[in-house]
């Protein structure tokens, strides 16, 4: 997927507006990767189908559009603050609340809400820290394999709550490693930006 099919992807169902908050926050992670590390560099030129489409993709997948979205280790926004920004068109009453444990990444994320103008809240500490916050909606991006995804997400996850995990081409064997110690509904969908990729989808986490 090329920068411009990635927008004129995003451009089908989001509005004008949104994609100027987008390209808004794509600039700020590029003017903020000089001093701290956000994404793989290399990633950069290809920042709107590697990481805004690549988050944007899971936003349809959500189950519902009111309630706490959680994105856990945030890092440079991936897909939580993405997903942000659609829902401030989309969902609005969605709330959208961020885990993570680098305080310059916090300062960047609670930058780029403010410069786009959404509200969102970011806790500074680490996931296992954090009080339960009984999310309705659990997001997470290159932060660990399945069996540790749930472990984390168990904690802070409404009894009704729906996890959404974007991952590449180990998925398969994560998924059934992760089945040795947890019991879920579980959904696999392909993702838009790579051929292996996949977005597992999770319901009903229970251990086992």
């Amino acid at each position: 997927m090329t920068e411009g099919e990635a927008q004129a992807y995003l451009s089908t169902f989001v509005s004008r507006e949104t994609l100027d908050r987008l390209q808004i926050y794509v600039d700020m992670l590029v003017k903020w990767q000089k001093a701290i590390n956000l994404v793989a560099p290399a990633t950069l030129p290809d920042a709107w189908s590697r990481h805004i489409v690549d988050s944007a993709q899971i936003f349809p997948l959500a189950a519902k559009s009111s309630g706490k979205w959680l994105d856990m280790g945030s890092g440079g926004g991936f897909p939580g603050l993405v997903c942000a920004i659609i829902a401030a068109e989309k969902s609005p009453d969605l709330s959208f609340h961020f885990i993570e444990s680098d305080l310059r990444k916090c300062a960047f994320l609670r930058d780029v809400a403010r410069q786009v103008g959404i509200p969102i809240n970011v806790m500074s500490r680490r996931i296992e820290d954090a009080p339960p916050q009984n999310a309705d909606i659990i997001s997470a991006r290159a932060l660990s394999d399945l069996s540790k995804l749930c472990t984390l997400s168990y904690r802070h996850l409404a009894t009704d709550g729906q996890c959404l995990f974007l991952k590449g081409q180990s998925a398969p064997q994560e998924i059934d490693t992760a089945k040795e110690s947890w019991q879920m509904s579980i959904k696999t969908h392909p993702s838009v930006t790579s051929d292996d990729g996949q977005i597992i989808e999770i319901k009903e986490l229970r251990r086992v």
